[in-house]
């Protein structure tokens, strides 16, 4: 093994846990043989794996930390170290950036073939687990890290420890959801902030820089991430930040082609696939319509990934495209949402979202079943109007 890694890992197990944890850890079946855990950059994917490996049963000389953007381990056959951990006595082998590895998928087929290690990895959402070679997805079971919920953020900043609630809860009854909450928190108090720097854990490293923390994260999922999984020649690379910064300013109304690809100088065709890699790259959601069970290919609207990329992303951000994007950060951790012709969303093909300010009315979703308003700036609804912030409870 080469002393270098030895010495990484060691330090990086001996990091004091941290006490708090994401959704995600209690959803995770960590009896599997191969666990991957994929997000965006940020999202508390290695301390989630730091906190696994210390609540562990095993030692600390049996347990192998690698960060594979580390240049020691680029040019190296990752299979060879590991195979030499797992002679040495190795029991649990944590595979960080997994992405950056050149074929990955072969080297864990490889693991899981001829050893009985237990593996936890990380990687980009970009990466692409079901093509793999190997059929990797049949042996390990993957598992999606999104941003921070409002929730979490609460809980993260030891404001409130609330339970989250499920969609149909919260439609049915918010009102007394709502109720329960304002007996802890004043919502509105904390909302604001969690726009502005509550999607990424990081914010607890210091809020002064979390702006460059997190335009550093944009920059190298577009730079690092995406350019090596989809090859993407450097001289295009701007084509895509060119998208990120006019998506930020502009009212999520229905996508102009012609308009968007103008504003890239790229054609359409070539700036359809840089959105489908951003949207993987957990930078971008794109909402398409439905037809039926049929989803429509052309993109309706494109909305940033989390409200916390306005801030860094535009100088004056639409505020309309904020409190989209918030909500759906929200929904897609577990819900379809496709573009609706009178609402805003149709959430698995049921539930029709109209989002707005306090001067929102229902006209747009008149005589719509199972339509719903989200309104900004209250702290609590009545009937079909639910308050905003509320959405940042379902996970």
């Amino acid at each position: 093994m080469i002393p270098i890694l030895s010495k990484l890992s060691k330090r990086f197990l001996s990091a004091k846990p941290s006490s708090f944890k994401r959704f995600l850890y209690e959803q995770i079946d960590f009896s599997a043989k191969i666990i991957g855990i994929v997000g965006g950059r940020g999202s508390g994917k290695t301390t989630l794996m730091h906190q696994y490996a210390k609540a562990s049963k095993y030692k600390s000389s049996q347990i192998l930390y690698i960060s594979c953007d580390h240049p020691s381990v680029i040019q190296t056959d990752i299979y060879e170290i590991v195979d030499d951990f797992y002679v040495r006595g190795g029991k649990l082998l944590l595979l960080d950036e997994i992405h950056k590895i050149k074929e990955f998928s072969k080297h864990l087929k490889a693991i899981y073939d001829f050893t009985d290690l237990q593996v936890i990895f990380s990687g980009s959402s970009a990466m692409s687990i079901k093509h793999e070679s190997g059929d990797l997805s049949r042996r390990a079971l993957i598992y999606d890290m999104p941003v921070l919920s409002f929730r979490e953020f609460l809980a993260l900043k030891n404001i409130a420890h609330l339970k989250s609630f499920t969609l149909d809860e919260i439609l049915s009854s918010h009102e007394d959801i709502v109720v329960d909450i304002l007996e802890h928190i004043k919502p509105l108090e904390h909302f604001e902030n969690y726009l502005e720097y509550g999607a990424y854990p990081f914010f607890k490293e210091g809020i002064n820089s979390y702006s460059d923390r997190l335009l550093e994260v944009v920059h190298t999922t577009i730079d690092s991430d995406l350019a090596s999984i989809f090859s993407i020649n450097h001289d295009k690379l701007d084509a895509l930040k060119k998208v990120l910064y006019m998506l930020c300013s502009t009212t999520p109304y229905e996508v102009n082609k012609s308009k968007l690809s103008n504003s890239a100088g790229v054609s359409w065709s070539t700036l359809s696939k840089y959105l489908e890699y951003m949207q993987k790259g957990s930078l971008l959601n794109i909402i398409r319509g439905s037809k039926g069970h049929k989803t429509i290919q052309t993109p309706n609207k494109i909305l940033l990934n989390n409200p916390n990329l306005f801030s860094v992303l535009c100088a004056k951000a639409d505020i309309g495209a904020i409190r989209e994007s918030f909500i759906i950060s929200q929904l897609l951790t577990s819900h379809q949402v496709h573009y609706h012709h009178q609402g805003d969303f149709l959430i698995d093909e049921r539930v029709v979202l109209e989002v707005g300010g306090k001067s929102k009315d229902a006209k747009q979703i008149a005589g719509i079943k199972n339509a719903y308003l989200a309104i900004d700036d209250i702290e609590s609804g009545y009937d079909d109007v639910i308050p905003l912030w509320l959405f940042g409870f379902l996970y």
